[in-house]
């Protein structure tokens, strides 16, 4: 599987359905991922890639997703505020 940190996913299965979430990182088949607020990025959720939906890959520029595609680490405001960017750009 590529690189894939710092996309830009929908939740398509489990209590997060619909939700939109950061990339954090990988584990085998699974997706480390992220919002700042329910999840957070100390304690990503785990979730195998079927259950997600790719909105972005990796198109979507802010500081906090070059930080992570840089393999830096993020803090949960930062996920919030490139989140919220996201969204205020028409992202869904």
């Amino acid at each position: 599987m590529q690189e894939c940190r710092g996309w830009i996913v929908r939740s398509a299965a489990g209590r997060d359905k619909g939700m939109l979430l950061c990339v954090t990182g990988q584990e085998g088949e699974y997706l480390l991922l992220a919002d700042g607020k329910r999840r957070k990025a100390a304690a990503p959720k785990r979730k195998k890639v079927g259950h997600v939906d790719m909105v972005c890959r990796g198109t979507f520029r802010h500081p906090a997703i070059r930080k992570l595609e840089d393999g830096l680490t993020v803090s949960d405001s930062e996920l919030r505020r490139a989140l919220g960017a996201f969204r205020d750009q028409g992202g869904n």
